[in-house]
């Protein structure tokens, strides 16, 4: 299982070269399913939690 909070088009900004991103995403998707779900992400509301109290500290 693989999760990210990036859609496939941006995944350049991960790779930084398109044919090194073509070619991930080419290997994760093949005989794969995908399943998108559209929530807020667990982790990113929990660091900004975390930080909002630090900061108020």
């Amino acid at each position: 299982m693989l999760t990210s909070d990036l859609p496939f088009s941006k995944w350049d900004n991960i790779f930084k070269d398109p044919l090194t991103t073509a070619a991930a995403i080419d290997r994760l998707v093949h005989h794969s399913v995908i399943l998108e779900v559209n929530l807020p992400s667990y982790r990113l509301e929990s660091a900004k939690k975390s930080k909002a109290a630090v900061l108020e500290s």
